[in-house]
């Protein structure tokens, strides 16, 4: 668990006890106290703390100076004076240097506690809107998982099982096709959704920051760590950490990942202490991870580690049938945006459900967003959209098309009737199929579930069953 550290520093041990009795009510809290400003001081130079709690008058460095030091190397660094002689001088010298607050001595526990509390919380909120900030937003803005063809279905079936679960999650499909959507789904429908949800597109990091931006650092880890930054995974505690196009991180960065997985802890980078986390763990790629650890470019360890339930979303063009819906959704999202009607006419309809859409529902959405930012009139007519969407329109639809069109449509019928003839020649065994093919076992089954094939269909048909 994540602690927050308080210095609490005044040269009356009784102020000291009252202030680390009080705030020890304050769950996952490490108090700390110095009777001398000195020793504060350095400790502030070489240790990371939440808040700062100082007494005024002090011998040797008083509460301003002490602040101001402190201020040399956390700027953020939260802060609350303590005065038994409280002037406008001292007031505005403490704020000056961002105190937040002094209180007056004597004073009652609950308005020591509840001055921290406050304090706290503002940090917390200046923390996660940093890190809001640093995050990269790729979602269909507004849009939902929707498809009523037996590829979504199924999906969507899966994903409701798999939220149910505290397991991490791999998630397969081509670009554009919604995996983080699908993540986020997950998310909301988990015992996690009260905790926030976290997405990192580990190839829109650079390489040298990705470190720090996943485990966050302390002050002085690096030139220019001026203070101690939370990393996304910590943020991400309680919550949902989503690692978009996992095939993109570099080695390095793998190898620690695989241990935040096992462990469910991190260190930042520069710190010494571990940090438990209570984390799920969403991955995606539209690269053949498989492949990847093949050649070398990913961990075989962390894909197995990873690929604990794994979900595979179509592309759009195996599920043409979902286009109209799609369609129409993101027609109707973009005419409200735009505060004007826009239907499609049926022979534009017929025009996007001809098409392959290789950039799939994202394509699809910033096709219709920029046909509607353009049409003059409020139906939608094939002369509204692209040219090059219009010539290919029906490509997919087994029409007649260039070479690479058809060299495809002609591979996916050989492929579909080799392996029917395949099981049907070893009888449903999947062994005897993947030696007789000298195909893997795991590429067979995948080929089988891309055509619909079920060997136990074929096992049935052999007479001596």
């Amino acid at each position: 668990m994540v602690k927050t550290r308080i210095l609490i520093v005044d040269d009356e041990p009784g102020m000291l006890e009252v202030c680390a009795d009080t705030l020890q009510r304050l769950p996952d809290t490490e108090i700390v106290v110095e009777g001398r400003s000195p020793s504060a001081a350095q400790r502030l130079k070489e240790e990371s703390f939440d808040l700062l709690i100082a007494d005024i008058c002090m011998p040797e460095l008083n509460g301003i100076e002490l602040l101001r030091a402190a201020r040399q190397h956390d700027p953020d660094l939260a802060a609350l004076m303590l005065t038994a002689f409280p002037t406008v001088e001292t007031a505005v010298d403490s704020m000056k240097l961002g105190a937040a607050d002094y209180i007056v001595k004597p004073f009652l526990p609950e308005d020591l506690l509840a001055n921290v509390r406050s304090l706290l919380e503002a940090r917390r909120l200046r923390d996660e809107n940093r890190l809001l900030r640093r995050q990269v937003e790729r979602s269909y803005a507004g849009a939902e998982i929707l498809g009523q063809s037996t590829a979504m279905n199924r999906v969507l079936d899966n994903l409701v099982r798999v939220a149910q679960t505290d397991f991490d999650v791999l998630i397969l499909g081509e670009t554009g096709t919604g995996k983080e959507l699908a993540a986020r789904a997950i998310h909301r429908q988990s015992p996690r959704q009260a905790g926030p949800f976290v997405p990192v597109d580990c190839g829109a990091i650079p390489d040298q920051l990705m470190e720090s931006e996943f485990f966050g650092h302390e002050r002085g880890a690096f030139t220019g760590a001026s203070g101690r930054s939370l990393g996304l995974l910590e943020y991400a505690n309680h919550g949902t950490f989503f690692l978009d196009e996992l095939s993109q991180l570099p080695l390095r960065l793998q190898a620690k990942l695989l241990r935040v997985l096992q462990e469910r802890k991190i260190r930042r980078v520069g710190g010494n202490k571990e940090i438990d986390l209570n984390v799920r763990v969403i991955a995606a790629s539209s690269m053949d991870l498989e492949e990847e650890v093949r050649k070398d470019r990913f961990r075989q360890d962390l894909y197995h580690r990873i690929n604990v339930v794994r979900l595979e979303l179509p592309p759009l063009r195996s599920r043409a049938g979902d286009i109209p819906i799609l369609a129409n959704f993101f027609v109707d999202l973009y005419a409200r945006e735009l505060g004007r009607p826009a239907r499609l006419s049926p022979e534009a309809m017929e025009v996007l459900s001809g098409y392959a859409w290789p950039g799939n529902v994202r394509e699809l959405q910033n096709t219709l967003k920029r046909v509607l930012a353009l049409a003059r009139e409020p139906v939608i007519s094939p002369e509204d959209l692209p040219d090059e969407i219009v010539a290919r329109a029906g490509d997919s639809a087994g029409q007649s098309g260039g070479f690479f069109q058809q060299r495809h449509r002609r591979l996916a019928s050989f492929e579909k009737e080799y392996l029917g003839g395949l099981l049907e020649s070893c009888r449903g065994d999947v062994s005897a199929a993947a030696a007789e093919a000298q195909l893997p076992r795991g590429t067979l089954y995948r080929l089988f579930k891309k055509y619909g094939l079920n060997p136990a269909d074929y096992r049935r048909a052999d007479p001596a069953a």
